[in-house]
C-alpha cells in the first residue's frame, strides 16, 4: 500500500486536491483490510474456542457416568485457569518481541498491546490453542485424578510449558520457525513447517498426558489380575459424536484461521491468487485428512474385532485432523489422504502398544495427539509442495519443501529435530511437575473414592437421575446406572451378533 498515493493520483486526474484524495482513498483500503483481517481472525478465534464444548462432550461420552461432572468441570477449568495465565505470562513467552530465540519477554499482562504486528485478536486466538493443548492432557489422566492436580498442571501448562514451544516454532524470534526475522538464518535453511501446530499443539498436549498416566498409573480395573487388558466403556456413544463433529467444526478455525490474515494477494491484482484461496484450500486438506482416517479406521478396527465401532471411528476421525494440522497449508490435496489413511494405522498401532504395555489413557489422547501429531510433522517433511510452501512462507529463496516432492531432505532434519526437543522439552518440565504431585500426594485420588465415582465423592452428586439393579451401590435416595461400564470385547464376529 506504500506506492497506492503515487499510483493512483493521476487516475484521479493529476489536479491539485488529486494526491489528497488519493492518499484518502487509500487510507481507507487500508483500513479495510485491517477490518477483514481482524475479523477473520476473530471468528476463526471463536471457531477455536468451540472446541472447548467439543473436548468437554468428547470427555464426557468417554468416561464411565460416575465421573461426568468431574471430567466437565476440568475442562471449564482448563479454559478459565488458562485465560489468566496465558494473559498473565502465556503470550509474553510465546510472542513478546524482541526477544531471544527461545523465550519472549514482552506484551505480560498485555502490556503495550495492540502493536502493529498483534492485536487484541492474536491474544484470543493463541489463547484458544492454549487452552486446547490443556484440554488434550486432562483426557490422559481421566476419572482418578485430584482436581488439586488439574489446577496446578493446567496452569503451568498454558502459562509456561507451551509458550515456550509456541514461540520456538511461530514466533519471528523463535530459533526454529520457518517465518524467522528477516536476516535471521533458519534451521537447516527452512525452518520447522509446522503450521497449525501437530507438533506445538498436539505433541505438547499429549506428551503432558503420557507423562501423567504414566505416573498414575492404570484406573482400578483396567486390567485385570493376569494382565490382561479389560475395557472400561464410555458411558455415552452420543456424547463421543456430538463431541466429535463440535471438534471437527472448531478445526476450520484452527488449521485455515492459523493464516492469521485472508486480505493478502499472491498474484497480480485482480487475480483469483490469494490467501483466501489457500484458506480454503487448508479447510479442503482438513476435511479429507480427518474423513480418509475415519474410514481406515472403521475398516481396519472391522477386521481386527468383528464390530462397526462408532467411537473409534471417531477416534480414527480426531488423529488424521491432528496429523494434518502441520501441513494442511503446504500439501495438496490428494497427499491429505495419503495422511489420514496412514494416521488411522498409526493410531491402531499405538493403542495396541499401549495395551501391551498396561498403559492406561481413557480417551486415547497420548495415543492420538502425541502419535498422529509426530506423523503429520513427518508427513509434512514428505509432501510440503514448493509452490504452497513459498506462498505461506514467502521471502527466502530456494527454501527446501518436501522430500518426496523433489525438495531434499532439510525440512524432514528440521522437523525430526522438533519432535525431538518438544518430546525433551515436555518431559523434562511436565514429568518432573506430575512426579512432585505423586510424592506430595497431590494427584491420585484414593481407591475408595476411585470406585464410588469422583461426581458423588468429590462434586456433590451425580450428573444424572438414574438407578441401579444393585441396592448395595445407591446413597441417601440417589441411586447409580445399571452398570455396562465393564465390558471385555467379543473376540469374534460371531462372539457380537450373540450378544
Amino acid at each position: 500500500m506504500s506506492t497506492c498515493p503515487t499510483d493512483l493520483a493521476p487516475l484521479l486526474g493529476g489536479g491539485a486536491n488529486s494526491s489528497a484524495a488519493a492518499e484518502y482513498i487509500c487510507n481507507q483500503f487500508t483500513d479495510a483490510g485491517f477490518a477483514i483481517d481482524n475479523t477473520y481472525l476473530l471468528f476463526s478465534a471463536y471457531l477455536v474456542f468451540a472446541m472447548q464444548l467439543g473436548f468437554a462432550m468428547l470427555c464426557a461420552g468417554s468416561v464411565r457416568a460416575k465421573n461426568t461432572m468431574n471430567i466437565m468441570l476440568t475442562n471449564v477449568l482448563d479454559a478459565a485457569a488458562g485465560g489468566l495465565f496465558y494473559y498473565l505470562f502465556g503470550f509474553a513467552f510465546a510472542f513478546g518481541s524482541p526477544s531471544n530465540g527461545f523465550i519472549g519477554k514482552h506484551f505480560f499482562g498485555l502490556k503495550d498491546v495492540p502493536q502493529p504486528s498483534f492485536d487484541y485478536s492474536n491474544f484470543l486466538y493463541q489463547w484458544a490453542f492454549a487452552i486446547a493443548a490443556a484440554g488434550i492432557t486432562s483426557g490422559s489422566i481421566a476419572e482418578r485424578t485430584q482436581f488439586v492436580a488439574y489446577l496446578i498442571y493446567s496452569s503451568f501448562l498454558t502459562g509456561f510449558v507451551y509458550p515456550v514451544v509456541s514461540h520456538w516454532f511461530w514466533s519471528g524470534d523463535g530459533w526454529a520457525a520457518a517465518a524467522r526475522n528477516s536476516g535471521e538464518s533458519l534451521l537447516f535453511k527452512s525452518g520447522v513447517i509446522d503450521f497449525a501446530g501437530s507438533g506445538v499443539v498436539h505433541m505438547v498436549g499429549g506428551i503432558a498426558g503420557l507423562w501423567g498416566a504414566l505416573i498414575e498409573g492404570p484406573r482400578i480395573g483396567r486390567f485385570d489380575h493376569a494382565g490382561r487388558s479389560v475395557a472400561l466403556r464410555g458411558h455415552s456413544a452420543t456424547l463421543v459424536v456430538l463431541g466429535t463433529f463440535l471438534l471437527w467444526f472448531g478445526w476450520y478455525g484452527f488449521n485455515p484461521g492459523s493464516f492469521n490474515v485472508i486480505f493478502k494477494t499472491y498474484g497480480p491484482s485482480g487475480s483469483i491468487h490469494g490467501q483466501w484461496s489457500a484458506v480454503g484450500r487448508t479447510a479442503v486438506t482438513t476435511t479429507l485428512a480427518g474423513c480418509a482416517a475415519a474410514l481406515t479406521t472403521l475398516f481396519g478396527k472391522r477386521l481386527q474385532t468383528g464390530h462397526w465401532n462408532v467411537v473409534d471411528v471417531c477416534n480414527g476421525l480426531l488423529g488424521g485432523f491432528a496429523a494434518i494440522t502441520s501441513g494442511c497449508s503446504v500439501v495438496d490435496p490428494w497427499a491429505a489422504i495419503i495422511c489420514g489413511f496412514v494416521s488411522a494405522w498409526v493410531l491402531i498401532g499405538f493403542n495396541k502398544l499401549a495395551a501391551k504395555l498396561k498403559f492406561d489413557d481413557p480417551l486415547e489422547a497420548a495415543q492420538l495427539h502425541g502419535g498422529c501429531g509426530a506423523w503429520g510433522i513427518i508427513f509434512t517433511a514428505l509432501f510440503a509442495r514448493e509452490k504452497y510452501v513459498n506462498e505461506v512462507y514467502p521471502g527466502r529463496p530456494g527454501r527446501p519443501y518436501g522430500l518426496f516432492m523433489g525438495g531434499g531432505g532439510r525440512l524432514l532434519a528440521a522437523h525430526i529435530v522438533q519432535i525431538l526437543v518438544i518430546a525433551g522439552w515436555v518431559s523434562c518440565t511436565m514429568g518432573p511437575l506430575f512426579f512432585a504431585l505423586h510424592k506430595l500426594g497431590l494427584l491420585r485420588i484414593s481407591a475408595e473414592d476411585e470406585m464410588a465415582g469422583m461426581d458423588l465423592t468429590r462434586h456433590g452428586g451425580f450428573a444424572y437421575v438414574y438407578h441401579d439393579d444393585d441396592a448395595s451401590v445407591h446413597e441417601g435416595g440417589v441411586f447409580m446406572l445399571k452398570s455396562s461400564a465393564v465390558r471385555a470385547e467379543p473376540a469374534t464376529a460371531a462372539a457380537a451378533n450373540r450378544v
